[in-house]
């Protein structure tokens, strides 16, 4: 029998890579905590938070897990993490500050930014610590 063309890499963590597993798990639980809180959102659940943070915990698993085919398209994995944090960073200063802060006159620091503020501040540490894993 024939050895797979996609064979697992052994992977080495290095700080940094524990560093990023503990800030992709965090920003997702923010994000996760705002779409259950009742108080931003009384009608249940809202699907957008949940989605991002499925979005990052999937994207944590094919970046690290020693899954063959995501490891043989690891530079793809790390482009579309980084440009997924981007598109949440962007999607938020869109929708929090522009339209609710400055548009609707919100409180910048109102109970959205318990999350909001967080998540954003660990995400730009990440694309910081991506840019020295980048493959």
């Amino acid at each position: 029998m024939q050895a797979s063309h996609y064979e697992a890499k052994s992977v080495h963590l290095q700080t940094r890579h524990y560093v990023i597993i503990l800030l992709v798990l965090a920003t997702a639980l923010l994000h996760f905590g705002a779409a259950l809180d009742k108080a931003l959102f009384p009608d249940g659940p809202d699907p957008l938070f949940l989605l991002n943070g499925l979005g990052y915990l999937g994207l944590l698993g094919a970046y690290f897990l020693p899954i063959p085919f995501f490891q043989a398209q690891h530079r793809l994995v790390w482009w579309a993490l980084v440009a997924y944090i981007i598109l949440t960073i962007v999607a938020w200063l869109v929708i929090w500050v522009g339209i609710n802060v400055i548009g609707n006159h919100v409180a910048f620091f109102s109970r959205d930014s318990l999350y909001g503020v967080p998540a954003k501040t660990i995400e730009v540490i990440l694309l910081f610590l991506l840019r020295r894993d980048k493959p």
